[in-house]
């Protein structure tokens, strides 16, 4: 009898292990990794400079620039990206998630109402000032919101993955393939109001 309790409790721990390894960075055996086209290696490899002039004009909307994966191939294998986030005044960053990695979010301009939901339907909001930092956890809906009406605010997000990924909750749910009907009795509403919300996230023209 004990010996099948110590079999099930391995196997738990076996399939614990292999799910939390499945969804992080993977390890790797060298010091980085260098794209099988890249035939010279050296600092401007691993150099990123797509950030200069970033701040020299304010964008009319929510901006997020990114150091990740796709934009910086060096940090394949490294477990680390980056976003920087300009919102005009009154801009959104509409909820979202991230698959593969928390969010550490550090305000270096203006301010900024945050918050995400947890799996219980809890929201943890907090406004935000210069010098502040937020960590919303991995896989969770989160949300930025400038609220003032004639301040730009600036962040810079951390990521814990150089591949974080980001799921936006009004598109995946609005602007896929998703039925009217099946939306409609899900939100409690009628197509008419669906349809509505769906022409309001197209893409303009």
């Amino acid at each position: 009898m004990a010996l099948r309790y110590f079999a099930v409790l391995t196997l738990v721990i076996a399939l614990a292990t292999t799910s939390k390894r499945a969804v992080a960075d993977p390890d790797i055996l060298s010091d980085f990794i260098v794209p099988p086209n890249n035939t010279k290696v050296d600092g401007t490899f691993f150099t990123y400079t797509k950030f200069r002039g970033l701040f020299d004009e304010v964008p009319e909307t929510f901006k997020v620039t990114k150091a990740a994966l796709t934009e910086f191939p060096a940090l394949n294998g490294q477990s680390v990206s980056y976003a920087v986030l300009q919102f005009p005044a009154n801009g959104v960053n509409p909820p979202h998630t991230h698959p593969r990695s928390a969010e550490l979010l550090f305000l270096v301009a203006g301010s900024l109402d945050v918050g995400f939901v947890d799996t219980k339907n809890v929201l943890y909001s907090q406004k935000l000032q210069v010098g502040d930092i937020f960590v919303f956890p991995k896989g969770l809906v989160h949300y930025q919101y400038n609220s003032q009406p004639n301040m730009l605010a600036i962040a810079v997000s951390a990521f814990g993955s150089a591949n974080a990924g980001t799921v936006s909750v009004p598109l995946s749910v609005f602007a896929t393939e998703i039925d009217d009907e099946i939306l409609a009795k899900s939100f409690k509403t009628d197509v008419d109001t669906i349809e509505k919300i769906k022409a309001g996230l197209a893409p303009h023209k």
